[in-house]
């Protein structure tokens, strides 16, 4: 047994003394859609709903072992890592200042006061994570407190290794295959040298903050140039250093990018079958099956559900996104003829299972003609054909701006 596994192993022990391990499920409903033996380790069941807790608490015990008069403990964080060091903060009776940018939902600035209590103060500072994090350091050098990273740590990486630790006592050996979503990488570097090459990996981040595959292509960690926030768990503009250095040899074929849309329609899949409330990602792993079905036919996979912190207000565009992915929603601009009777025209070309979702007017284009913007939910992908055929036919025109991200960002 190597080192890192016995620091692990370490690890687990100390967990045990605060939470109990997170089930490992067998699910019926993957198992049987992709024809292989599929577990779900459900991180979101942590008393924190991600897995954030355990390298919080195991950064924060060693630095206590090294320094027994260390009393103050901070951390830049808008989520998990946030609440994993509130709650970790009131469990060691030590103080906690936690920085969060201002635009922070209040959901969870109200979730991290709630596992701190009057152990964590919680200072909003900065539009962008770049300036909370800046703020965060600089108060570490004037308050001589210890600073939390949430991945670029060993001790960090080491406490989020207990989930592969957890992995292999309640599986009773190696998966075949388990499935990482990637941030900053400290679970996947965690886990990954745990098992080393025991089993086969696929690591899955989001299209839009894919850092791992930037840096793999490149030989070394490299900062993105932009990146969209919705997988906020994961959208991470840069992979850590130390995280990286345990992940530099994987193949670029086992890093996969999940479009955001698709992860909405996994989302609300695990919803609505599986009463399973997954954030966005949490839900990496679970959607990342479809892009390996044909090398886990038949295997054990695990896949590492890694959060559950998930503000209902956004569900309506979790549905919505994940209905355009689908194919079952659809928005288009409409060029309707201004006379009596255009609108019942066009309602006539509807079919039976085609509902309006929206229904606006933007303009009058011409005299004769107006611009109409409308949104269309349907059951099936394929009832647009024939409902774009009978639209042409009744003699109007229409323009599909469904995946038009400029027009999108305006007008829907």
């Amino acid at each position: 047994m190597s080192d890192f596994q016995t620091s692990a192993r370490s690890a687990v022990a100390a967990m045990r003394e605060v939470f109990p391990a997170t089930p490992l499920q067998l699910n019926a409903h993957l198992s049987k859609r992709f024809e292989a033996d599929v577990w779900l380790k459900r991180e979101d069941l942590t008393p924190v709903r991600s897995y954030k807790l355990r390298g919080a608490m195991n950064a924060m015990r060693k630095r206590r072992a090294e320094d027994p008069d260390q009393r103050i403990f901070v951390c830049a964080s808008a989520g998990n890592h946030a609440q994993g060091v509130a709650f970790m903060c009131k469990h060691f009776g030590v103080q906690g200042v936690i920085f969060m940018p201002v635009t922070t939902p209040q959901q969870k600035i109200f979730k991290t006061q709630v596992f701190g209590g009057d152990n964590v103060e919680i200072r909003l500072v900065g539009d962008y994570f770049d300036d909370t994090l800046a703020a965060a350091k600089a108060y570490c050098d004037e308050a001589a407190a210890a600073f939390l990273s949430p991945f670029d740590d060993e001790d960090v990486i080491e406490g989020q290794a207990a989930v592969a630790v957890e992995i292999e006592e309640q599986l009773g050996r190696v998966p075949d295959h388990i499935i990482l979503p990637v941030g900053g990488g400290g679970l996947s570097s965690g886990v990954r040298s745990y098992f080393a090459a025991q089993t086969r990996y696929t690591f899955v981040e989001p299209s839009g903050g894919a850092s791992l595959a930037a840096a793999v292509e490149a030989g070394h960690p490299v900062t993105l140039n932009q990146l969209d926030g919705f997988v906020d768990g994961a959208a991470v503009a840069r992979i850590g250093d130390l995280t990286f250095a345990r992940l530099a040899d994987i193949s670029r074929s086992s890093v996969i990018a999940a479009s955001e849309d698709r992860i909405c329609a996994t989302m609300m899949e695990m919803l609505n079958v599986e009463g399973i409330v997954l954030e966005p990602a949490g839900a990496l792993a679970v959607d990342a099956l479809t892009d390996v079905a044909d090398q886990i036919r038949g295997k054990t996979v695990v896949c590492v559900v890694s959060g559950g912190n998930f503000d209902f207000e956004r569900l309506p565009e979790v549905k919505e996104r994940a209905q355009r992915f689908s194919g079952v929603k659809k928005y288009f601009i409409l060029r309707m003829p201004q006379r009596p009777g255009a609108l019942r025209d066009f309602l006539e070309t509807l079919g039976p299972e085609d509902d309006i979702a929206r229904f606006e007017y933007l303009k009058k284009s011409a005299r004769n003609f107006g611009s109409v913007l409308i949104g269309i939910e349907t059951k099936s992908p394929q009832n647009f054909d024939a409902l774009f055929e009978r639209i042409e036919a009744a003699g109007m025109t229409f323009t599909d701006i469904t995946n038009d991200e400029t027009l999108g960002e305006f007008v829907l």
